[in-house]
């Protein structure tokens, strides 16, 4: 089981949560510091932290799966060979985790997902099918990177236009149980940031939003159409980038 879940730390819940709703997401979880919210495919969760923090605006690159440690034991056998990619089962703030490392130090997180009533693995079924997240890895080392994505069993697929995450795109993958993994250029260790793809009408999504009050806007230039929503967490002092939301490929 593996599903795409990355963390976005906000001083603005509310914000996110009203964009986040009239993108076509239900909220699943609602505790004071965190909420999250189920695409057609995949899952987001915002974490509370302070205005004005270092944390404010930032994200975290993260999967869920089902059992950590049977997750722990097949990745480390997937990798013994190439030495890429180190997972250990740990106690994290919220309960057992793992915390999956690359070979050049980037760290990351497989929280343990939690079963629908039916058993299954199941999103809300009342979230847009359409609508997927993506979560973004700006790796230094890309090629390790990828390789780390691979052995935690995420499956390569097309990569995209550049346009999509902000930055050049080296690599794609799909989760088994929701949501689109990519590797983009980084200039540092540790950067990490979420998007969405549309399999709708882009346009009819962008009258959506604009309807709802969201300042969206076409990205002329992208090599894949896609949209621009400004980030609720721009407070009118700070300047954080807009949230994209790019077509989906056609499959190959």
């Amino acid at each position: 089981m593996l599903r795409v879940r990355p963390i976005h730390f906000t001083s603005r819940m509310d914000e996110w949560e009203r964009l986040l709703t009239d993108l076509g997401m239900v909220k699943t979880a609602d505790e004071a510091t965190w909420r999250e919210f189920d695409a057609g495919s995949g899952r987001l969760a915002l974490h509370f932290t302070g205005e004005g923090s270092a944390e404010d605006g930032t994200t975290s690159f993260g999967v869920e799966v089902g059992d950590p440690a049977e997750f722990a034991r097949r990745t480390n056998e997937d990798a013994a060979l190439s030495g890429s990619t180190r997972v250990e089962l740990i106690e994290a703030d919220h309960g057992n985790s793992c915390r999956v490392t690359s070979k050049d130090g980037f760290s990351f997180l497989a929280d343990p997902a939690v079963r629908a009533a039916d058993g299954s693995w199941t999103r809300s079924s009342e979230a847009d099918p359409d609508l997927t997240v993506v979560g973004v890895w700006f790796a230094e080392d890309s090629t390790a990177a990828a390789e780390t994505l691979r052995n935690i069993g995420a499956r390569p697929r097309p990569v995209p236009g550049t346009g999509e995450a902000g930055s050049g795109v080296t690599e794609a993958f799909s989760a088994k149980n929701g949501g689109v993994l990519m590797v983009g250029a980084g200039a540092g260790p540790g950067q990490a940031g979420f998007g969405f793809e549309y399999d709708g009408d882009l346009e009819t999504l962008r009258a959506r939003l604009d309807e709802a009050g969201h300042d969206v806007a076409a990205l002329e230039d992208s090599a894949v159409p896609t949209l621009h929503v400004a980030s609720p967490d721009n407070d009118g002092t700070a300047v954080h980038p807009p949230l994209w939301i790019s077509a989906t490929p056609p499959a190959e």
